[in-house]
């Protein structure tokens, strides 16, 4: 597993009834791979996985995985409350076919130190699949600390950490004390190019979804080392990255890949497509960076 580049956190198409838009789903994954996208992350917070039956989470992973058919690994995102859950999980990743997963900290749970170490190890002695932990604690409300990854860097399949503690320096303190040990890839859209800079390996991107020549252009110039290329780009970027950090981001994403042509806003309740001055904000946005986006 090459934890390298850019890795699209997908949403899940759905019809206005609240079924799968597969077709939909397939648009958007071509414009991915159109794009140069690095992997594709299925069944995260953007995939509204909460919302999904066991039986669409099946389907959207056989699915993709077969219409990705290996031009790029599909990971599978790891969101449980139970350990056996999350094990249950990586038993049927791997039997889907996945190229990894993306595990985070117990749910709805604050676990210590010890029960998120004991929950990581368990999930990664089930499987012989690679592992990217994510660690969020802004909206997840768990922290993992670097005395955990000290203690997880046993497990030799726990290979990469994505990075949205929003703390850009952390960036920093795990190379200094892991070296190479973990690939880093970034997790939030507006420190993206900052973390890039400051050595991280990839991004999980969000806006990607409804931008993806962008998100690649962007990735692929801090690679090359042509800063002021990519900062043109992240310039004009910004505004609509700043999406992703709401509490509404999928909404606000679905929004634009529907504005941008390569997917639908429905989302499934509790959450409710947009109204009112919120939707008339969001759209003047996205329509704003539509109308200067740049030519690459």
């Amino acid at each position: 597993m090459n934890w390298q580049g850019v890795f699209p956190a997908v949403t899940t198409k759905f019809h206005q009834d609240g079924s799968l838009d597969m077709d939909m789903f397939f648009k958007n994954l071509d414009a991915q791979l159109d794009s140069g996208v690095h992997g594709i992350i299925l069944g995260g917070t953007l995939g509204e996985s909460s919302v999904l039956s066991l039986d669409e989470k099946i389907q959207l992973t056989t699915e993709a995985i077969s219409y990705i058919n290996g031009r790029v690994p599909v990971i599978l995102n790891i969101a449980e409350g139970a350990t056996k859950d999350a094990i249950f999980w990586a038993e049927k990743g791997r039997e889907l076919g996945v190229s990894g997963l993306m595990l985070l900290p117990p749910m709805r749970y604050a676990a210590d130190h010890r029960e998120v170490v004991t929950y990581f190890k368990a999930v990664a002695n089930s499987t012989d699949l690679p592992i990217m932990i994510y660690n969020n604690p802004v909206d997840y409300k768990t922290l993992v600390t670097i005395s955990m990854f000290d203690e997880l860097a046993a497990c030799e399949n726990i290979q990469a950490i994505k990075e949205s503690t929003r703390d850009i320096s952390n960036v920093t303190r795990m190379r200094n004390r892991f070296g190479d040990r973990y690939k880093i890839l970034c997790g939030v859209d507006t420190l993206a190019m900052e973390e890039l800079v400051m050595g991280a390996d990839g991004w999980v991107a969000g806006l990607v979804c409804a931008f993806p020549k962008e998100t690649v252009a962007i990735f692929n110039f801090v690679k090359a080392g042509k800063y002021e290329e990519a900062l043109q780009i992240y310039r004009w970027f910004l505004p609509l990255l700043e999406l992703d950090i709401h509490p509404k981001l999928v909404q606000y994403i679905k929004l634009a890949e529907q504005m941008a042509g390569i997917g639908t806003e429905w989302v499934r309740a509790p959450r409710l497509t947009l109204v009112g001055e919120e939707r008339v904000k969001v759209e003047n946005i996205i329509k704003r960076g539509l109308e200067h986006r740049p030519k690459l």
